[in-house]
C-alpha cells in the first residue's frame, strides 16, 4: 500500500469519529455557501440586465426645431420629425406639438414625436378675380384643411349684374398680393349674370296652399310667408293677402309676400310655418322641402329655384312627421314636427 492511500485512510477515519453536532454545523456551512453563490449570481445578473437610465422629458413646444434638438440631445433623447402648415405665419420652423408630453419620465434614448410648422399654407392673398366664388370656396378650405383657416370669405357677398356668368368674382378686398399677417376676411363684389327679364307676379289670393305652390312651381316668383289666424270672411288654410298685388312685373329675385291664414284645427294634423335661412345664392338654386310621414311616405311640399335668404313654407301634416330642405339636392336642414 503506497503512502497516498494510507494517507486517505486516515482522513476518513477522522470523519468518522465526527459527533453528530458537527456534522450538522458542516453541511449549514456548505448549504451557506451554495445559497451565498446563487443571491450573488441573480445579483449579479439583473445589474447586467438593467435598463437605461431614466430621464424627464424637456417642454421645447414653441422653441426653433435647432433649439429643441439642443434640449432634447441634453436629456439623451432623439426626434421623430413630422412637418404641418400653421395658421400663423411667423411659426415656421418651430415646434407646434410633442409627444410625450413636457414633464414625462422615459428612458434615455427614446425618440420624441415633434410636430414642426411649414408656416402658413399661404402667406399672402391671392388673386381671385375672374373665379368662381363657389370654386374659391372650396380651394381655401382645402388649403387650410388641417388649420385653422387663415383666409375666409364674408357672406354675403355684395352681387351686381354684370355680362360675366353667374357667380364670377368682379372685386376683391384686400387685394391680391397683401401679406398674410394674421387672419383675413376676403370681401368680393360678385356677379349675379346679366340682368333678368321681370316676371309678371301671380294672383295666389283665395288658393289652397297646394294650389299656391304650383302656381309658385309655375311662374318662377321668389317667395315669403308669413302664417295668422283669418278675420272677417277671410277662409281658413288660404292666401289671404300678398305684396305686390297680382300683375305686378318684379325682378324675380325679389320676393312676394304672402300670408297664409290658419287652417281649422284636424285631429291628427300639426299646423306651423317651416321657416330656415339660406346664403344668400348669385342665381337662384334648385331647392326643394320634402315632408316625410311617421310611415315613412316621402313627398315634395315645394320645388323651386331659390335665391337664397329666408325660406318658409307653411305646412300641416302629421306629428313625428320629419321636414327635409335640400339645395342641389344636399340636405340643408331635417326638423321633426311636434304639438
Amino acid at each position: 500500500m503506497d503512502l497516498r492511500s494510507i494517507f486517505d485512510l486516515q482522513k476518513l477515519k477522522k470523519l468518522d469519529q465526527l459527533e453528530p453536532r458537527q456534522y450538522r454545523a458542516a453541511i449549514i456551512a456548505l448549504v451557506s455557501l451554495v445559497v451565498l453563490m446563487a443571491v450573488s449570481g441573480i445579483i449579479a445578473f439583473f445589474l447586467t440586465l438593467r435598463g437605461e437610465e431614466q430621464t424627464l422629458v424637456p417642454n421645447v413646444v414653441d422653441l426653433e426645431l435647432s433649439a429643441a434638438l439642443v434640449k432634447l440631445q441634453e436629456k439623451e433623447l432623439y426626434p421623430r420629425i413630422s412637418l404641418r402648415f400653421s395658421s400663423d405665419p411667423e411659426s415656421e420652423g418651430r415646434i407646434l406639438e410633442q409627444e410625450p408630453l413636457p414633464g414625462a419620465i422615459v428612458k434615455a434614448g427614446r425618440r420624441i414625436a415633434l410636430v414642426v410648422s411649414r408656416g402658413a399654407a399661404q402667406d399672402q392673398v391671392g388673386n381671385y378675380i375672374g373665379q368662381n366664388l363657389e370654386e374659391v370656396r372650396s380651394h381655401l378650405q382645402t388649403l387650410f384643411g388641417t388649420t385653422r383657416q387663415l383666409v375666409t370669405v364674408k357672406d354675403p357677398p355684395v352681387y351686381l349684374f354684370d355680362t360675366s356668368p353667374s357667380g364670377t368674382i368682379l372685386e376683391q378686398s384686400p387685394a391680391s398680393g397683401t401679406d398674410l399677417s394674421e387672419p383675413t376676411q376676403l370681401t368680393f363684389v360678385v356677379s349675379r349674370g346679366p340682368e333678368r327679364a321681370k316676371v309678371k307676379v301671380p294672383d295666389l289670393i283665395g288658393l289652397s296652399l297646394n294650389e299656391a305652390t304650383l302656381l309658385i312651381e309655375k311662374s318662377s316668383v321668389a317667395f315669403k310667408f308669413v302664417i295668422r289666424p283669418t278675420e272677417g270672411l277671410e277662409r281658413p288654410g288660404t292666401i289671404v293677402a300678398q305684396l305686390p298685388e297680382a300683375g305686378t312685373l318684379q325682378d324675380p329675385m325679389n320676393p312676394v309676400s304672402l300670408v297664409f291664414g290658419s287652417p281649422a284645427q284636424a285631429e291628427g294634423l300639426v299646423t306651423g310655418l317651416f321657416s330656415y335661412t339660406l346664403p344668400e345664392y348669385p342665381y337662384p338654386l334648385r331647392v326643394i322641402l320634402y315632408a316625410e310621414s311617421p310611415t315613412r311616405a316621402r313627398i315634395p311640399l315645394i320645388s323651386v329655384d331659390h335665391p337664397g335668404g329666408l325660406f318658409t313654407l307653411p305646412y300641416a301634416l302629421p306629428e313625428k312627421s320629419v321636414l327635409e330642405l335640400q339645395v342641389l339636392s344636399r340636405v340643408v336642414a331635417r326638423v321633426e314636427i311636434r304639438r
